[in-house]
């Protein structure tokens, strides 16, 4: 199947998800997430900010934030079609809907964080196979920032159970995340 299909395919049922289920199934994944090693570990991460039918990463955020980790969000150059690390400090205050509807840090807000400090960033992905394969919303943008990452940075694809699927056509420009998990 053609990764157009497969990606509009899976915005359907994203977005005919129940908001209970999405919520049920973002809080085991957070749950997941914060046992793992890796997130334990690391002192400077970065997290998608989540549109209403994605993976919850806001209480994500908010919980590392008062556990003390450095979070950064993504801030999109639509010019070059990529994302650059920002720091937060406060969620509520400090983000605005921006390109695509998604929330990002107001400019007075901008705090960029280099690359090179970040030790965990979590993905956003419509959908992801077992080898950590993704389809985004088809911009390109990810694909650009993860293969800039140093390669000791771990990256973590979130995503419901659904939204796992058997393979997805890879093409050379696709940077796989190092792990998916699901609910």
């Amino acid at each position: 199947m053609e990764k157009s299909e497969v990606r509009r395919r899976m915005l359907e049922k994203l977005k005919q998800q129940p908001k209970e289920d999405r919520e049920e199934k973002s809080l085991r994944i957070k749950e997941i997430l914060f046992s793992l090693e890796e997130f334990k570990k690391a002192r400077v991460l970065m997290a998608y900010v989540n549109l209403e039918y994605e993976v919850d990463t806001e209480n994500i955020i908010k919980e590392a934030l008062r556990m003390g980790k450095v979070v950064a969000v993504p801030v999109t150059v639509k010019k070059e079609k990529t994302i650059i690390p920002s720091k937060i400090i406060n969620f509520a205050e400090e983000l605005v809907p921006s390109h695509f509807g998604i929330r990002e840090p107001k400019a007075e807000f901008l705090r960029v964080i280099p690359k090179e400090s970040l030790e965990l960033v979590l993905v956003p992905g419509i959908a992801f196979d077992k080898k950590g394969i993704r389809i985004g919303h088809g911009l390109g943008y990810y694909d650009r920032f993860l293969k800039t990452l140093p390669p000791q940075v771990k990256t973590i694809g979130l995503a419901f159970d659904f939204q796992i699927v058997e393979d997805i056509p890879v093409f050379p420009h696709d940077v796989p995340v190092s792990k998916v998990l699901s609910a």
